[in-house]
């Protein structure tokens, strides 16, 4: 499909590195820069070079896309990943797959939550359609979803203006013009806590005198989120919602590799 790829070997884990982190303990698939350009690269320990089988299930080469598969061998346990691999408006990009995907299109559905396949249902797409980041079902930007919500009533006290959209694991936000937020559970996030903790833990951090209030912010985790107005990013093309949409991550969070990434805004 065009891209390059790199297998970087790294050293046996130590307990902690020279910046007074954990070293790497397993594998992962990544997008790194050098003076050519964007490339695919899987970072494998020493002590899973012999444990890792890394398969090519289908190549989509009209749209620039693979699906790649990774069993992990271990003697008493084994792992299979998915990672879908392709190219997405402007660069790269790698997505972990939840379920048994084997071709590109298995892994395209898999990605899209429940309320994103029922919408194109009701729209009757067809398979190409379905592929598409702008149909009469909804709008794609990145992994965010925008469904039409036209009888959405708001408060207009409560709308927030250029608001990010964050997955909660330090990537660059998308920044929408208008947000409306409803429901959800409060988290407090900290540098160390990036997917949040509750009020509780928050409170006996602070008390403790382990952190400061100033380090902690307040966000919402799963909330009922609704845009409207432009949605920016770096990486894509810019969208505008002329109405209310509903926002939807993709299912990347539930596969084995993104487990703990939560829905923070």
């Amino acid at each position: 499909m065009g891209a390059r790829f790199q297998v970087k070997h790294l050293p046996a884990p130590r307990q902690m590195n020279f910046r007074g982190r954990s070293e790497a303990s397993d594998y992962a698939v990544d997008i790194q820069h050098d003076r050519y350009g964007a490339f695919f690269e899987l970072r494998v320990p020493d002590a899973l070079h012999e444990a890792l089988e890394v398969t090519v299930l289908q190549t989509a080469k009209h749209d620039r896309h693979l699906l790649l598969f990774i069993r992990k061998d271990e003697g008493k346990s084994e792992t299979k990943d998915r990672f879908l691999c392709g190219h997405d408006e402007r660069d790269w990009f790698v997505a972990a797959v939840p379920g048994g995907a084997s071709s590109v299109a298995q892994a395209k559905e898999a990605l899209k939550p429940s309320v994103v396949r029922a919408a194109q249902a009701r729209a009757g797409l067809n398979g190409r359609q379905r592929n598409t980041r702008a149909n009469r079902a909804y709008r794609r930007q990145g992994e965010w979803f925008f469904i039409e919500e036209p009888r959405l009533v708001v408060d207009a006290g409560l709308i927030l203006r250029d608001e990010p959209l964050s997955r909660g694991r330090g990537s660059k936000p998308h920044v929408v013009a208008e947000l409306y937020r409803t429901g959800g559970e409060a988290v407090y996030v900290h540098q160390r806590h990036p997917q949040g903790v509750s009020p509780a833990e928050y409170e006996r951090s602070i008390q403790s005198g382990q952190t400061k209030p100033s380090q902690w912010r307040m966000m919402r985790r799963n909330a009922g989120v609704y845009v409207r107005g432009t949605v920016r990013h770096a990486d894509h093309q810019t969208i505008t919602l002329h109405t209310w949409h509903r926002v939807v991550m993709n299912t990347e969070n539930e596969s084995r590799t993104m487990a703990r990434v939560a829905f923070l805004d």
